[in-house]
């Protein structure tokens, strides 16, 4: 059985051979491209972090976000809910996709007429998982690793394949003709990494002629060819530089995201402690409002007897107005943070939230320790012989009596973040990206020399062959050609101005890094010197409360027996109120700077969920 002779073999033959291999589903081909994006950050993340991180990009559908605006009634367009919930529109490529699908996280349970509370850690469980920002930095990773994957394919075989079935009818002449051709083109081309380039193709032509004695003829050709640059663009260094920029992007993409989870997770934590501080602030407010309002009646009471003077009701009564003013500030200030810090985890700002001071009060909780000790300190100095007023001063500096387990030395600290900084990392790696550009801008200015070889093989045929006798493939019976191509280096004013450039790009990246080894040199000093000052001032602000608290006994002792005025006892409780509002942002700002220190030394380490690990300095 001839093949010619029966065209439909011929058309079945490719479609068997082609379509297995090219003919693939939208959805085969975004799982493939998943697939090989994240075996990709696997192994970059293994091989620059030491260990296996998932990066996926996939979100959930039942995420917080969603939930907090089904479950508890908010306000809502129909994008707000998800990618999932979008009216469909025509010719969609993949029917269920984005697909609906649950978290393999724990949820956190939402109730309709119950808020949610949060602790710090869940909150940043949640920021990792409903972040806008966060999910933007993962598909930044994402892109990199499909950018390489694409850099990958230029030296992988690249196949080719072409049906085309042709129909003429020619009516010009004396006499009508008519024919069929089908044509079918297998290929593959190769790009080695030196340079050389390399395709071969074999192709198939069935022409049959269907008047005249409806004759047919079969066409098989073969050829092969081969370029090989031996100057300009030869040498596996200047092939392989996209491919080699690529994969250090992945490498500084994944930095990138390190160093933003670091930002974030600190961050969070200052915002979440934030919104605590102030929360405690409208605690302190109310305090010293019902204390101002309990002062006015009994001023009231006191001048109804004849002991105080008139003005002094007045002047407690202002004091009292001024108090609910700030109360009602503070309460206010409080609930636009909270809303505010909802909006930076990604949630929906009018969501019925509230977190758990059980962490500021357990931060707190030292502080009952140090109160301890002022008020034994001071009971033991109480018989002490005061010096006299023009006795030596000595101020006495502040000490590492009391210092915390991060306040190490500064060019301990300075070295460890250079080791450590992600973000670090990526502007060295520049300055090599740098030098490797000049090489190539420096090899774009010699001449080019390119080797050419090419190899054809059997006989193709058309209709106006299709008389012939079948072709025959034979591999001794060839068309060979040679051709060497020298273009001479005669005009190059593009390729000198981007070879002077690329020394610029090298002094710049030069620069980027010292710009950034002074910013780190200067935020760690800073942070280290917040350490001390905030330490200071955390024992300065409790010694203030000890003395307000006393103050204020001490005064409403002296207001019951006739010996004090009514302006000593509110100006010794809006001491009170200050000392308590300085201690509790002391301890925030102390807890804060201990976060940013370990951030900016690169040492804090961030899971897949967002939880951090903090650095413990016993082994230094």
């Amino acid at each position: 059985m001839k093949l010619s002779e029966y065209p439909i073999l011929f058309v079945l033959f490719f479609m068997i051979i082609c379509f297995p291999a090219g003919c693939q589903t939208p959805a085969n081909h975004r799982l493939k491209a998943d697939k090989v994006a994240e075996d990709i950050i696997q192994d970059k993340t293994k091989q620059v972090l030491g260990q296996e991180q998932e990066i996926n990009i996939e979100k959930p559908s039942d995420t917080l976000r969603r939930r907090l605006l089904l479950e508890q009634d908010l306000a809502y367009t129909g994008e707000s809910l998800g990618s999932d919930r979008l009216p469909p529109v025509k010719h969609w490529p993949e029917k269920n996709y984005p697909a609906s699908n649950s978290s393999p996280d724990p949820n956190f349970p939402v109730e309709k007429d119950t808020p949610l509370k949060l602790s710090l850690i869940q909150a940043l469980e949640v920021g990792a998982r409903n972040s806008f920002d966060y999910q933007s930095q993962k598909e930044d990773v994402f892109r990199e690793a499909l950018a390489l994957d694409l850099e990958r394919n230029e030296f992988r075989h690249i196949f080719v394949g072409q049906v085309q079935s042709l129909i003429t009818s020619d009516t010009t002449g004396d006499r009508a003709s008519s024919g069929t051709q089908y044509s079918g083109n297998l290929g593959v081309n190769r790009l080695l990494e030196n340079g050389a380039e390399l395709s071969s193709a074999l192709a198939i032509d069935l022409a049959n002629l269907m008047t005249g004695g409806d004759t047919s003829s079969l066409g098989l050709a073969g050829d092969a060819s081969i370029s090989i640059p031996l100057l300009r663009g030869s040498g596996k260094h200047i092939v392989t530089e996209p491919l080699t920029q690529a994969e250090r992007n992945v490498v500084y993409a994944i930095y990138d995201f390190e160093q933003f989870k670091k930002n974030f997770a600190v961050d969070i934590a200052d915002g979440y402690l934030a919104v605590l501080r102030q929360l405690d602030e409208v605690k302190n407010s109310a305090e010293n409002y019902r204390s101002l309002i309990a002062s006015t009646r009994r001023s009231r009471r006191l001048a109804d007897a004849g002991r105080i003077k008139e003005i002094e009701v007045d002047q407690t009564y202002q004091n009292e107005l001024r108090a609910r003013e700030r109360w009602i500030r503070a309460s206010e200030t409080y609930k636009s943070r909270l809303d505010s810090f909802k909006s930076r985890l990604g949630l929906p700002p009018d969501a019925d939230i509230e977190l758990d001071r059980a962490d500021l009060d357990k931060l707190l909780e030292p502080t009952a320790q140090i109160m301890n000790e002022i008020v034994r300190q001071e009971t033991s100095q109480v018989s002490r012989q005061t010096p006299p007023a023009d006795a030596p001063i000595e101020l006495a500096e502040p000490n590492r009596a009391n210092a915390g387990p991060l306040e190490i030395k500064e060019s301990l600290a300075i070295r460890l973040a250079m080791d450590n900084r992600p973000d670090f990392r990526v502007v060295q790696g520049m300055v090599y990206d740098a030098q490797r550009k000049v090489v190539v801008a420096a090899d774009a200015l010699g001449a080019e020399l390119t080797l050419f070889g090419s190899a054809q093989f059997g006989e193709g045929r058309s209709i106006n062959s299709a008389g012939l006798d079948d072709a025959r493939f034979r591999l001794d019976k060839a068309y060979l050609t040679g051709l060497l191509t020298l273009d001479l280096p005669l005009e190059r004013t593009r390729e000198r101005n981007n070879y002077r450039n690329s020394f610029i790009t090298l002094e710049r990246a030069v620069r980027d890094v010292q710009i950034l080894e002074d910013k780190i040199k200067l935020s760690v000093i800073n942070e280290l010197r917040d350490l001390l000052q905030t330490r200071e001032s955390l024992y300065i602000q409790a010694k203030s409360v000890y003395v307000a608290q006393k103050r204020v006994k001490s005064v409403n002792l002296f207001l019951e027996a006739g010996r004090a005025q009514m302006r000593d006892l509110l100006e010794a409780q809006e001491s009170l109120l200050s000392a308590q509002n300085g201690l509790t942002s002391a301890v925030v700002d102390y807890r804060i700077a201990e976060l940013q220190l370990q951030r900016d030394m690169g040492l804090i380490k961030i899971d897949e969920k967002g939880l951090w690990q903090e650095y413990k300095p016993e082994g230094i």
